[in-house]
């Protein structure tokens, strides 16, 4: 059986992958899905200084501390980039890299270059009172609703769980730089219903860094699919493990 660690996007919690955990688990898996520093209950932990290298030791500490190995390491959203690094310091234990409508950097990219809208999240926090905090997106959903949720219910928990960025994740840059990285089979799920505009995404390669063709699936649902597709989500990941 296989380990599934479950890396939730900017803003979020590990409490996102609730409705997923447990179909992963039905099915004999290990799953785990932790919060990073300065998000859901470590919120109060928030401050200039977190940034992607802190969330990447936050994974790098989990996956070593915990002697995780064939691990299938799922990244959301910015996690992408969480993932990205985190490989490239255990190539070794990593069975697979799912990027889940992420972003999927290049050597010594920083959120910015992956999506260039983040930039103009990135000045807007510089100006700031703050000079660092980036509240969550709000009003860029076409379908009404939060990060692809429409459900009232379902918005509203989300709403619950959601916390503030320090800027400093969308400036450190990914980390590829270990050869052995790129051994590692890489799945790309897409959410493909209401994309907020100005969020196009990079064309996955046909061709992986191991050789083999890409393997690319969509899912008709908003960005959060966690929360409104959760059967489906799991259905795709269980072909990985």
């Amino acid at each position: 059986m296989s380990t599934y660690v479950l890396v939730h996007g900017a803003w979020h919690s590990g409490e996102c992958w609730e409705r997923v955990v447990p179909l992963l688990a039905a099915a004999g898996h290990r799953v785990v899905a932790p919060t990073l520093t300065g998000y859901g209950d470590t919120a109060h932990l928030l401050g200039p200084e977190v940034g992607l290298e802190t969330h990447v030791d936050d994974i790098v500490g989990l996956i070593t501390e915990e002697d995780l190995t064939d691990v299938v390491l799922v990244g959301h959203s910015y996690a992408g980039l969480v993932i990205s690094s985190t490989a490239n310091q255990l190539p070794d234990r990593i069975a697979q890299l799912v990027y889940l409508d992420a972003m999927v950097p290049e050597d010594g990219e920083t959120a910015a270059d992956v999506m260039p809208f983040t930039q103009a999240m990135i000045d807007q926090a510089l100006a700031s009172e703050s000079g660092w905090r980036i509240p969550p997106l709000v009003g860029m959903d076409p379908s009404g609703g939060l990060f692809g949720v429409t459900d009232p219910a379902d918005v509203a928990w989300l709403r619950s769980m959601m916390s503030d960025q320090s800027v400093r994740c969308l400036q450190q840059p990914v980390r590829l730089d270990n050869p052995a990285v790129n051994a590692i089979p890489r799945t790309h799920i897409h959410c493909v219903a209401n994309v907020p505009p100005g969020m196009s995404r990079r064309p996955v390669p046909a061709i992986q860094p191991n050789g083999s063709p890409a393997q690319v699936w969509e899912l008709e649902t908003g960005h959060d699919c966690m929360i409104t597709m959760p059967g489906e989500l799991a259905e795709l990941l269980l072909k990985l493990g």
